[in-house]
C-alpha cells in the first residue's frame, strides 16, 4: 500500500474544488512553509515538498483525471517526489506563484539560470517487448545551446554584459503603497545580464532548434496511458539553468493473441469435443516460452485456468500478474463417414435427440424424379 496521503487532503481541498481553488489553496500552504520562512525547518520542507507534488498533479487537467481513476498508481512516473527532490526544482516550475513576495529560495533564479523547458513526445511498443526492460530510440526536436556562441547569446569575442537597470541581480524592489515587492527585471527578465552585440546565428537567444534521438529506458510491464519521465532531456535553460525533462506517453499494440487487462492476461485455447470429456495435454503460449497444460477429463466449455504470476511484471515492482486460459470447445461445421455414424451411437448412448441424416441433393432428386415417373 502506498505511503504517499491524498493529493487533495495533502492540499486541503475538495475532490470537486475548481482549479483556482486549487492554485489558492497550493499557494498558501506553500507560502506557509516556504524554506524562507522556516530555516532549518525539516518538516516545514517536507510539506513544501509534499504540496508542490500534489499541486503539479491536481494543476494538470489530464494528470488529474487519471488520479482520480487510478490514484497514485495513476501518475506514476510523471513528475512527483522524485522531480521535487531539490527544492530548487519548485522554484523554477512555480516561481512566478511567489513573486511579490519578496524571496525566492536559495539565492533567487538568477544566481542559477532558469530551468529549460519540459518536452513531451509519444512512443508505441509491442506488448511483448514489455515483458522485460527494453531500450528505445524516440527522434524529437528541441532547442540545444547555439554552438557558435556556446549558448551566450553573444557574438563571438564578446561576451554578455551586467545589467544596468537591476546590477546584475535579476530581480528589483518596487514600491506599493507601504510594501516593498520584488519583481523580475524586466531589463533583463531576470537574467542579470544584457547582449549588446547579438550572435548572427541564434540572434542572441543562445539556442537553435535541432532534431536529437535519445536512447528511452522502458520499464517492463508499461501499460497504455502510462508516461515516462526522462530527467534533464528536455531543452536547455536560460542563464546556465538546468534542462527540462522529456516526458513520454506510452501506447502499447493490442497483441493477436494475448488480451490484456492491467497486469493480467488472458486469451483461448480451442480443444475438440473429446479432448474436453475424455482429458488430454496441451501445450500453451506463454509470454516468454511455453508450457504443458493439463486438461482433466470432464472440463467443461468456457472454464478458465488460472496460471498465477505468468502475467505481465508491474513496472512500480509489485506482484506480477496472472494468466488465464479459457476453454473453448471447437464444433466441427461438417462430420461424414466413420466419425458421423460413432456420433450417432454416442447420441443413442445418451439417448439424445439429434438431426436426421442428412441426404445429399441428388439423393433428394433422384428420389424426386422417381416419385414423378409413378404418377
Amino acid at each position: 500500500m502506498s505511503s504517499k496521503r491524498d493529493y487533495y487532503e495533502v492540499l486541503g481541498v475538495a475532490k470537486n474544488s475548481s482549479d483556482d481553488e486549487i492554485k489558492r489553496a497550493y499557494k498558501k500552504l506553500a507560502l506557509a512553509n516556504h524554506p524562507d520562512r522556516n530555516p532549518d525547518d525539516d518538516e516545514a520542507l517536507a510539506r513544501f515538498k509534499e504540496a508542490a507534488e500534489a499541486f503539479e498533479v491536481l494543476s494538470d487537467a489530464g494528470k488529474r483525471e487519471r488520479y482520480d481513476r487510478y490514484g497514485h498508481a495513476g501518475v506514476s512516473g510523471m513528475g512527483g517526489s522524485q522531480r521535487y527532490s531539490d527544492v530548487n526544482d519548485i522554484f523554477d516550475a512555480f516561481g512566478d506563484l511567489f513573486e511579490g513576495f519578496g524571496f525566492f529560495g536559495g539565492g533567487g533564479r538568477s544566481s542559477r539560470g532558469r530551468r529549460g523547458a519540459h518536452q513531451g513526445t509519444s512512443l508505441v511498443v509491442d506488448l511483448l517487448e514489455t515483458v522485460r526492460d527494453c531500450q528505445k530510440e524516440v527522434v524529437i526536436q528541441r532547442l540545444e545551446l547555439c554552438d557558435t556562441c556556446s549558448g551566450s547569446g553573444a557574438r563571438p569575442g564578446t561576451s554578455p554584459e551586467t545589467c544596468d537597470y537591476c546590477g546584475g541581480n535579476g530581480q528589483v524592489l518596487q514600491s506599493q503603497g507601504i510594501f516593498r515587492v520584488q519583481t523580475r527585471c524586466p531589463a533583463c527578465r531576470g537574467a542579470g545580464t544584457t547582449i549588446r552585440d547579438k550572435c548572427d546565428d541564434c540572434r542572441g537567444g543562445g539556442r537553435q532548434r535541432k532534431q536529437v534521438t535519445i536512447d528511452v529506458t522502458i520499464p517492463a510491464g508499461v501499460d497504455t496511458g502510462m508516461r515516462l519521465r526522462v530527467a534533464g532531456e528536455g531543452e536547455p535553460g536560460e542563464g546556465g539553468g538546468p534542462r527540462g525533462d522529456l516526458f513520454v506517453d506510452l501506447e502499447v499494440r493490442p497483441h493477436p493473441l494475448f488480451q490484456r487487462d492491467g497486469a493480467d492476461l488472458t486469451y483461448q485455447i480451442p480443444l475438440t469435443y473429446t479432448q474436453a470429456a475424455l482429458g488430454t495435454q496441451v501445450e500453451i503460449p506463454l509470454l516468454e516460452g511455453s508450457k504443458s497444460l493439463e486438461v482433466p477429463s470432464g472440463t467443461q466449455p468456457g472454464h478458465v485456468f488460472e496460471l498465477r504470476g505468468l502475467g505481465m511484471p508491474d513496472p512500480r515492482g509489485g506482484r506480477r500478474g496472472h494468466l488465464y486460459v479459457e476453454v473453448l470447445v471447437e464444433v466441427p461445421h461438417k462430420v461424414s463417414g466413420r466419425r458421423e455414424e460413432l456420433l450417432r451411437e454416442l447420441a443413442e448412448l445418451e439417448q439424445a435427440d439429434v438431426s436426421p441424416h442428412r441426404k445429399s441433393f441428388y439423393e433428394k432428386v433422384k428420389e424426386y424424379l422417381a416419385g414423378q415417373s409413378s404418377k
